[in-house]
């Protein structure tokens, strides 16, 4: 796995026993941290180590999360989307001095620019043990369509080409997807022997526990960020349709505005919301409510995903599933049995896998429960933490 500079758990203990081993885990998104990886911060405090979690973006709340897991809160400075090379320069070597300054003997990056920036900072400052998670190529490696813009192409070489350099900083690369994998590997972006299929982060199954089935009224719900490529859109024009023949079914629409250039506007998300075609309630700490409201979770994406986490806790919560034939979002279902999958960008599809369930609601209990099983299998979070920490050397 690519540990020829990495010293193992026990030895870095062992070589300093009066100073705590240290992990620095490097996000753009302060929200992220406490949401998604709470459970693996609980486990690395478990396990003896001070962990610093950074982010650009904290406020009162999260930091007050963070702190909560065991963890402590550190500020850095990072855009989270964009290339500005003469800023992103600047932020690299500003992260390398407060890795230098926090000494940290492991450190774990995610998302797309901590991964390239951090896990390069983290080996400028010498950090001997260094892990990335690549949750999804994302934005610049969607699908190409007709109107898939030379910018793009451009953004997508460039992106290439850091993450070449990034992850040959990293001693382990873990993936959510084989489809990623195969990309990276192939496209010289990681070496083939650091790279650790891991499949879905994985939720909490407590946390998140089955609820009973909902078929009246029939109820849709899509909650993501609100990106052109995650199908939100799409959604919209199918609930429009549908609303058309069987107007007792609802749409929701969780999510805020994003500062990809994919987002959606206010201003479209305004309009939708005033025709009424589905009910848009914006960012919600707390999905659980709304999933246990719906009958049926829609995720019509066309974004290289990794494994889609709300997907993840829709099927937890024992919720059908509608998604696309596309990397990530094919792994959380087999058609027929816990849902459906549809071409990206296929309203029409779309519409026809909404109305089926409207017309046979005795699929939303049966499909439902397909999918509580499927999470037991596949998605709990113990399962997934305990790969990544034995990868990292700790057992």
């Amino acid at each position: 796995m690519g540990r020829s500079e990495a010293l193992p758990a026990g030895e870095i203990r062992a070589t300093a026993p009066l100073r705590q081993a240290r992990l620095a885990l490097i996000s753009s998104q302060a929200y992220s941290i406490h949401n998604f990886r709470g459970p693996l911060i609980r486990d690395w405090v478990a396990r003896g180590l001070q962990v610093f979690a950074l982010a650009p973006d904290y406020d009162d709340a999260s930091r007050d999360a963070v702190t909560a897991l065991g963890a402590e809160p550190v500020d850095y400075s990072l855009e989270r989307a964009g290339i500005r090379p003469l800023r992103d320069a600047r932020d690299i070597f500003r992260l390398v001095r407060l890795l230098r300054r926090l000494q940290p003997d492991y450190a774990f990056t995610y998302f797309i620019k901590p991964v390239i920036y951090g896990t390069f900072a983290a080996r400028l400052a010498g950090v001997p043990d260094r892990s990335a998670m690549v949750e999804g190529a994302g934005y610049v490696y969607s699908e190409e369509s007709p109107g898939f813009s030379l910018r793009r192409r451009v953004l997508r070489a460039a992106v290439s080409g850091l993450y070449r350099a990034g992850l040959a900083a990293a001693h382990r690369v873990f993936f959510l997807n084989r489809d990623d994998v195969e990309l990276f590997v192939r496209s010289r972006m990681v070496a083939a022997e650091r790279a650790i299929m891991l499949g879905g982060i994985g939720v909490d199954l407590g946390w998140f526990a089955a609820a009973p089935p909902v078929t009246d009224p029939p109820t849709f719900l899509l909650a993501a960020r609100l990106l052109a490529e995650k199908g939100v859109r799409e959604y919209v024009e199918a609930a429009r349709r549908v609303r058309a023949m069987h107007p007792c079914a609802r749409f929701i629409l969780l999510g805020s505005i994003d500062v990809n250039p994919g987002s959606v506007s206010e201003a479209e998300l305004r309009a939708w919301n005033a025709e009424g075609v589905v009910e848009w309630r914006g960012h919600v700490s707390d999905v659980r409510p709304a999933i246990a409201e719906a009958s049926i979770f829609v995720l019509p994406s066309y974004y290289r995903e990794g494994v889609p986490r709300s997907i993840q806790e829709a099927m937890a919560m024992g919720r059908p599933i509608i998604t696309t034939d596309m990397p990530g979002c094919r792994d959380t279902v087999e058609p027929g049995e816990n849902g459906w999958l549809v071409p990206p960008r296929d309203v029409d599809a779309l519409v026809d896998a909404m109305i089926g369930f409207i017309e046979q609601p005795e699929r939303i209990a049966s499909m439902g429960a397909a999918s509580r099983h499927r999470a037991e299998a596949q998605f709990d979070v113990r399962r997934a933490n305990a790969r990544i920490l034995a990868a990292m050397g700790f057992r």
